[in-house]
């Protein structure tokens, strides 16, 4: 229904979630009472007024059902007002609810939306409250209860669970009821304030509401069968599928049937069962010890009562307690910047609860506990140098010399020096490229399996030791971990994973990203190996491939592991890049059936190898808080990133200007076809909508992750790094630090607003703008040198190189498969009488002409895309160097322009390759 000035309501087809929905349909309503306040019931266009408002009312009522404030019995009152035609009091209420729900109000105290009981018509915003007297409230939360209640019964449970509000409680909760089972799902992936549910014996099934955007939620639960359960099932049945959507939330089950039939179903993580009575003060009690449970930190508590502390430093460290800086007439500054806290809090020692991080026996032992339940995992270590450290540790306690490792080889460079560390032999595997883009996708299931079945075929299986990706890569595409890793399993039992989820700690709290991450599908498959479904399917599928199944048979079948096959996963996750957690603060979560028995000794060894003595308690006390964060508020945080980023996209792609230079990359773009078994192309189409991405990611080989946005921008004729930092840094200050030839990313992460990504439209409408102007003013010579920028941009891009492969000196004797040995190439260029420069322009050139091998002597690694395109012992193609000569970019690490590219003499090669076949022959 349109305005006076003829706005009509956007369509639920232009928002991509319900909580967009509400926030906009809520200032809609604000703006439209205001204007029938104002008309007043006499004025012109008052018929068109009240409709919109009608409309609005409309919109609304499906989605407040699932919210405490401003609450059903409120939204009632306001739709009658308008029917009364009480214009001036309906638009004073909605303003109210409008502030306080923006303001955040509504979670420190009661907000009355009645003119003679509002004590002001101002509601503070939350954003100008210090953050000291913010941090003394009481954090706020909602309870959702399941139950079909006529209204005396819901009034009467409100009012029984009200007085058990006591003043020392450390949270305040509302109560949001909703009648059926369906809803109870709705309500958990549509509300982020629910910590806590309430299942009770009176629940339905089916849901009445039809409105499309809230019942698309139900697809997330995934293939769950609840049409054919039984009204008995249907209570222990939903905390199951809580635990299976949100595992963070506390159920509790309510029940009036004997303790012998409840016992025997699967409750997921329902964390009390109150038998046949109402016991609310218990039911009270244990809400909020259990959301309690989540909001302790115990390290970031025993820090902060250690600054409190009067104590004498007679230990390393000026800067403790802030005395070098307090006495200092010089340094002032840096106090008055970071404030007297993070000095008190800065020691070197361990006592005091601090607890040694290299032998955790007290909060940070704790802290890191919480962090694996949090996280999945079965064991979980805090690294306070980043994930590059991470990944070292994991290598060296996993991989002993002579082990061969499958890698992605455009993994991040601490893995490649991670290899050398650990003596590793190197199978490099290749991602399928991106040669329109300059990048890199991930590494086709077909391709690990045709190299685990290659190493088979010769009878070096035993020596695979770990399978090492990168989940999900920096431009966002994510492996499909379950299929991975059943696979693999089902040619080698014992296969170790690693998988570099760097970019992907976010990825537990968002129940469509969960199911993709190592820790989730580790505890999946740990579930299912023992089923005797799987059993069976194994055996069936055994007996349809018979006893010698051909190589080509076993890489067209999707197959699956043997049931005695051990579980063995290794995530590395670099919190700080995704959460909230100061720089280089990072986790390693283990999920290995066998690390008691063989790895915890050696993993232990590694971690003090490779972790410093002097931890910074700062991070460890942020990882601490961060993991807090996101048990209780990282469901609703990931909603907003991703939110963020599909209005980035439908923003550029319905904008016809922007449309001119720039160009969102779609799943179509960045995943080839015969990898998206969905058919999902697109996350959003101008004429279509939005499509729900939970098909593609429960399915496709690989998927796009929603948040991050990669730009084509070489229409605009400049090249991906002088876009970055000449247009966006330089000129309008945003960062950004991903690029590649013709592309720019964009990643929104939690702390994203919708306010950025209006700032960064504006700038990209300005940019659009400029080129406009610029183009409509140039010579016929300067259209053509633009037109021949963006040509070499977009049309004449240098292919992306393979590996090539490992010289001889540096493989096995039979060299039937492709490992190397990275640490022996890598050694073997310290002593500088083995090695030569030679110009990548010319004396390079003349040496490949004339049929002389040349090897690299070092790591090659441009940025961007940042990882190596040559390793030591690698042999030099004529595709690398084109690659080379046609990059563009600042920074070659290992590359002298000075003096030309490092390669091996055939001297030090022929003398090495003797040693080798020497050793070989002992």
């Amino acid at each position: 229904m349109p305005d006076e000035n003829g706005r009509r309501l956007t369509s639920i087809s232009d928002y991509y979630s319900a909580i967009q929905l509400r926030s906009d349909r809520w200032s809609a309503l604000r703006e439209a009472a205001d204007r029938l306040a104002e008309i007043g019931p006499e004025g012109r266009g008052v018929v068109k007024a009240a409709q919109r408002v009608d409309a609005l009312f409309e919109a609304l009522a499906p989605i407040e059902v699932y919210w405490a404030f401003p609450g059903l019995h409120a939204f009632d009152h306001m739709r009658r007002q308008h029917e009364h035609k009480s214009w001036d009091e309906l638009a004073f209420s909605v303003r109210r609810v409008v502030r306080a729900l923006t303001s955040g109000a509504y979670r420190r105290r009661h907000v009355p939306l009645a003119r003679d009981e509002a004590d002001s018509e101002d509601i503070e915003d939350e954003s100008t409250i210090p953050i000291e007297a913010r941090a003394l409230a009481r954090p706020y939360f909602e309870v959702l209860i399941v139950d079909d209640l006529h209204e005396q019964q819901e009034r009467w449970l409100r009012a029984s669970l009200a007085r058990m509000r006591r003043s020392e409680d450390p949270f305040i909760y509302e109560p949001v009821m909703v009648p059926s089972l369906e809803d109870a799902l709705i309500a958990i992936l549509f509300n982020h304030n629910i910590q806590a549910v309430i299942v009770r014996p009176g629940l339905r099934l089916k849901s009445q509401n039809t409105l499309p955007i809230l019942t698309r939620y139900l697809t997330r639960i995934g293939n769950e069968d609840v049409d054919s359960l039984m009204p008995s099932q249907y209570a222990p049945e939903l905390c199951r599928l809580i635990e299976k959507v949100r595992p963070e939330l506390d159920a509790y089950l309510i029940t009036d049937r004997s303790v012998e039939e409840i016992a025997g179903h699967d409750l997921g993580r329902c964390r009390r069962v109150f038998y046949n009575q109402e016991d609310f003060l218990e039911l009270h009690l244990n809400i909020l010890r259990g959301v309690n449970a989540r909001y302790k930190s115990p390290f970031f508590t025993a820090l902060k009562e250690y600054s409190k502390q009067p104590t004498g430093v007679f230990h390393a460290m000026p800067i403790s307690r802030g005395k070098s800086i307090t006495r200092s007439h010089w340094i002032q500054d840096m106090g008055a910047f970071y404030g007297p806290n993070i000095f008190l809090a800065e020691t070197s020692a361990t006592s005091g609860g601090l607890d040694s991080l290299l032998e955790p026996h007290g909060p940070i032992k704790e802290a890191q506990e919480l962090a694996a339940r949090a996280f999945g995992a079965k064991h979980t270590f805090f690294a306070t140098n980043g994930t590059s450290t991470c990944n070292k540790i994991v290598v060296q306690a996993l991989v002993r010399p002579g082990d061969i490792v499958l890698v992605d080889r455009d993994c991040h460079k601490s893995h490649h020096y991670g290899m050398v560390l650990a003596g590793a032999e190197v199978v490099y595997l290749d991602s399928y490229p991106l040669h329109e883009y300059s990048m890199y996708g991930a590494v086709p299931i077909r391709e690990i399996k045709h190299q685990l079945l290659a190493l088979k075929e010769t009878g070096k299986l035993d020596r695979v030791r770990m399978l090492l990706l990168t989940n999900c890569t920096f431009d966002g595409i994510v492996y499909n971990v379950e299929r991975v890793m059943e696979e693999c399993l089902a040619i080698k039992p014992d296969l170790v994973f690693l998988w570099d989820e760097a970019w992907f700690a976010f990825a537990r709290f968002g129940p469509t990203y969960r199911q993709r991450t190592a820790m989730n599908t580790a505890n999946f498959m740990r579930e299912r190996l023992r089923g005797e479904d799987h059993r069976k399917a194994y055996e069936a599928q055994q007996a349809e491939l018979g006893e010698a199944p051909d190589t080509e048979t076993l890489l067209d079948t999707r197959l699956l592991p043997p049931p005695n096959a051990r579980v063995r996963v290794y995530s590395t996750q670099s919190t700080h890049k995704t959460l909230t957690a100061l720089r280089q603060g990072s986790m390693i979560h283990v999920n290995d059936q066998d690390f008691k028995g063989e790895v915890e000794q050696s993993f232990h060894e590694a971690y003090m190898t490779h972790t410093s003595t002097s931890p910074n308690y700062q991070i460890i006390a942020s990882l601490d808080v961060g993991r807090r964060q996101v048990e209780l508020e990282g469901f609703e945080f990931i909603q907003r990133q991703v939110e963020a980023a599909m209005s980035l996209r439908r923003a550029i792609h319905t904008h016809p200007l922007l449309q001119k230079y720039f160009k969102v990359l779609t799943a179509g773009d960045m995943i080839p076809e015969q990898y998206r078994e969905s058919g999902v192309s697109s996350y959003y189409d101008p004429e279509q909508g939005w499509a729900d991405f939970w098909e593609c990611w429960s399915q496709d080989e690989f998927v796009l992750d929603a948040t991050r946005v990669t730009l084509a921008v070489g229409g605009t004729g400049w090249d991906g790094d002088t876009f970055k930092t000449k247009i966006l840094m330089d000129r309008f200050g945003i960062q950004i630090n991903k690029t590649s030839r013709n592309t720019v990313l964009f990643m929104t992460n939690i702390g994203t607003t919708r306010s950025s990504v209006a700032y960064l439209i504006e700038v990209l409408v300005e940019i659009a703008k400029e080129l406009d102007d610029l183009l409509d003013d140039a010579s016929k010579m300067e259209r053509r040198a633009f037109e021949r920028r963006v040509r070499s941009l977009v049309e004449d891009l240098p292919p992306l190189p393979d590996f090539s492969r490992f010289h001889d000196a540096f493989r096995c004797a039979d060299h039937a498969t492709p490992e190397g040995d990275i640490r022996s190439a890598f050694f073997l260029a310290y002593d500088e009488d083995n090695c030569d420069y030679l110009d990548l322009h010319g004396e390079l050139k003349e040496a490949m002409s004339s049929g002389r091998e040349l090897v690299s002597a070092s790591f090659i690694i441009p940025y961007p895309p940042g990882f190596p395109i040559l390793v030591p012992g690698q042999v030099i193609s004529e595709e690398i160097l084109a690659f080379m000569r046609a990059l563009d970019v600042n920074e070659i690490h290992g590359y002298r322009p000075d003096l030309g590219l490092r390669v091996f003499t055939d001297e030090a090669l022929a003398r090495h390759a003797s040693r080798t076949l020497a050793k070989a022959a002992e």
